[in-house]
């Protein structure tokens, strides 16, 4: 085997096990033909969220946002085993957010229950004597919005090519519905109304003591994982997702405000590490994968007879 596979091999088992943990199951993403899941190729979900170098930077930076909502951050707290096995918690959103995206519709469907399922248990008091309670629309809906903003800011800072306006809103559009089978209200279905939302939100956000010590956290990548390699990767990727953040988000969070030289060494060394990815993961299995179930004919479709020979 050549030097450039095994690069390849090594680069892609590195980035699965932070992903997929202990496997990737492509029975969720191969099966039954002809389905296109929830969204299908032609969607800008399955452009944004294939993505690896957005979708990482994207992911921190929804984290550290998502943080400022002080009941949202409650049920993080004190519900979340994220201190003692972060990758963990790795693997379960980024699993989701994959099948949600890629799966098939009975896979999608069933990823979304089981979610419903554990928020019905996410209920509590937050340290401001208010009750949360995961199951809440409005609290759906600050998380989801929190989520899709990021995603979108990761893929249009390091992708390839970004996305024109229309785009932008075909992809809140279409993710909506993820957030809504969820049991999210009022969702905000393109980019002006996600502004709007933010802007809106805003005044009810601060940064609590958790969400301060979760920032801290995320910060320190030993803290995430012992191997050196992935380590160093994890400390670009986290200062890229902290340098997608908005400014007052960035401040609530007391988060260092860097000159221009800092941010953009920065960048570069996340678009240094964003070709690696691309170099080891790409094409992607599960994208590969999921289009081929979604372009294969439907077992039940009418077959055309084949002409008689002469």
């Amino acid at each position: 085997m050549r030097a450039r596979d095994l690069i390849r091999q090594r680069i892609q088992r590195q980035v699965y096990a932070t992903v997929h943990g202990a496997g990737l199951d492509h029975t969720r993403y191969d099966r039954p033909d002809g389905d296109p899941g929830l969204f299908g190729p032609d969607s800008v979900v399955w452009l944004v969220h294939g993505d690896m170098p957005g979708m990482f930077t994207g992911g921190v930076a929804a984290l550290m946002l998502q943080s400022l909502h002080p009941l949202a951050m409650a049920g993080v707290d004190q519900h979340s085993r994220y201190r003692e096995d972060p990758i963990d918690r790795l693997n379960r959103t980024a699993g989701f957010v994959t099948v949600t995206s890629y799966g098939s519709t009975a896979e999608a469907e069933a990823a979304i229950e089981r979610v419903r399922r554990v928020h019905d248990r996410v209920r509590g008091v937050a340290p401001d004597d208010r009750p949360y309670d995961a199951a809440d629309p409005e609290l759906l809906r600050w998380v989801h919005v929190a989520e899709t903003a990021c995603f979108l800011a990761g893929y249009q800072r390091y992708a390839r090519t970004p996305l024109t306006h229309v785009q932008q809103d075909r992809y809140f559009d279409e993710y909506a519905l993820v957030a809504e089978r969820l049991g999210a209200t009022g969702v905000p279905r393109s980019l002006a109304e996600v502004r709007a939302y933010l802007r809106a939100v805003r005044p009810s956000l601060a940064a609590s003591e958790a969400a301060l010590a979760a920032v801290e956290f995320l910060l320190t990548p030993g803290a995430l994982v012992q191997d050196r390699v992935r380590g160093i990767a994890l400390r670009v990727l986290v200062a890229g997702g902290a340098d997608l953040l908005p400014s007052w988000a960035a401040a609530e969070l007391h988060l260092p405000r860097h000159g221009a030289l800092r941010v953009s060494r920065d960048r570069a060394a996340v678009r240094t590490l964003a070709a690696a990815l691309r170099y080891g993961c790409e094409p992607s299995v599960v994208i590969t994968t999921a289009r081929a179930r979604a372009l294969a004919p439907a077992a039940d479709a009418p077959r055309t007879a084949r002409p008689p020979r002469s």
